[in-house]
């Protein structure tokens, strides 16, 4: 068994990576320690790069591509066997990347003035996409539960649906950027109401990969036929094997009936054609992927779990919150008793740390703060270090 080493540090700049290059646009400076943007710090699984580069160098013509059926094969079965999601080829098509693929399914199923459903806190670019095509919001906020994790409010959900009519609700599953892993029941519930009230669901699982501690996956389209009549799921090897650049992810829709006018639409615009690249990264990474992939999840609950230590004992007034999946980890500042603005000036001016404000994910996200844990451990202490010294000295 090969041995992967994650604690190497790897500079990233100058490879036009936005993680630094956007520093001084987002943050205002360059100077900080960049934590934000969800891609890790690790080197890709070898098997992608030497397939890569087996491609680019064995050949020297890069034409037109089309995807060989051991690419849809790959995809089939990795999903089959890491998270029971079972479906064919006639199931799936390509995206290029999960935003995209979200505005695609906004065009295509919703038309301005469409009521569509998020949770917040969640992911701001499906908000933003809403917005920006005319759609209206609509929030069905999570709840926290006493321990400080979060659920969802399912008595609202349904006042939503039969009182607003919604015409789509997002699920993301996991949850960013909480990192929730939603239970069967759960999800089940969501997909009933849904099939009640005619709404359909779209389900981001673009980290049902990077599953912690013991926690499973359960893929939306799984759990009922009411689920598998109602959703449009799409995931990606791209958080899973530190690819996002590569822009390659799968869209699977079970029901002919949604499936195939949508899947129609968007290959006569070209709207689901791979380009070669994407194709072997992907094909590399689901079918020599399994070992780094288990590697990569303890080295990150190591990360985890040393925030969580290091919150407790040097940094009381930020409580780590233990994300079920995903390398992304929710910071309660709010015991600090700080506002949106001095929390900032903490982190940024202060510690010098780039995170992303809470507070962009939704108002329940203000006086949070989500930290990228995927990264070298010497980095995360070095954060952690720097956050302590900055409350000290405040």
């Amino acid at each position: 068994m090969e041995h992967y080493d994650f604690s190497k540090v790897v500079d990233r700049r100058g490879t036009s990576t936005y993680k630094y290059g956007a520093l001084e646009q987002v943050f205002g400076r360059d100077d900080v320690l960049p934590l934000w943007v969800a891609d890790m710090d690790f080197e890709v699984c070898p098997a992608i790069t030497q397939a890569i580069a087996r491609r680019i160098c064995d050949h020297p013509v890069y034409g037109y591509t089309m995807p060989p059926e051991s690419f849809w094969q790959a995809i089939i079965d990795w999903q089959r066997e890491r998270n029971n999601f079972c479906f064919t080829r006639d199931d799936v098509c390509f995206v290029g990347g999960i935003v995209y693929g979200f505005a695609l399914v906004v065009n295509h199923f919703t038309r301005p003035g469409d009521k569509v459903v998020i949770q917040q806190p969640v992911y701001h670019p499906f908000n933003n996409i809403l917005q920006a095509g005319g759609r209206q919001v609509v929030n069905n906020a999570l709840r926290r539960t006493p321990d400080g994790f979060y659920r969802m409010d399912l008595e609202d959900l349904e006042r939503i649906f039969a009182q607003q009519h919604p015409r789509l609700m997002v699920v993301c599953n996991p949850h960013n950027p909480i990192g929730i892993a939603w239970d069967a029941d759960t999800l089940r519930e969501v997909a009933r109401l849904a099939r009640q009230y005619g709404v359909l669901l779209f389900s981001d699982e673009i980290h049902g990969d990077l599953m912690l501690f013991g926690h499973r996956h359960t893929p939306l389209a799984t759990v009922s036929d009411d689920a598998a009549a109602m959703t449009i799921t799409m995931g990606a090897p791209s958080k899973t094997f530190n690819i996002a650049g590569l822009k390659s992810s799968w869209c699977v829709v079970l029901n002919p009936e949604l499936r195939q006018p949508f899947f129609q639409w968007m290959e006569q615009n070209e709207l689901s054609s791979p380009h070669l690249v994407a194709l072997v990264a992907t094909e590399a990474a689901y079918r020599h992927g399994h070992e780094w992939l288990d590697q990569c999840l303890c080295y990150i609950e190591g990360n985890i779990t040393m925030v969580e230590n290091y919150c407790s004992e040097h940094i009381p007034g930020v409580r780590a919150i233990r994300p079920q999946a995903s390398f992304l980890q929710w910071l309660d500042c709010t015991a600090l008793g700080l506002s949106h603005d001095q929390l900032i000036d903490l982190f940024v001016d202060k510690a010098q740390l780039a995170l992303n404000d809470g507070a962009m994910f939704g108002p329940a996200g203000s006086g949070f703060m989500r930290l990228n844990v995927g990264t070298a451990r010497p980095i995360l202490e070095q954060a952690m270090s720097r956050l302590a010294q900055a409350l000290r000295q405040d």
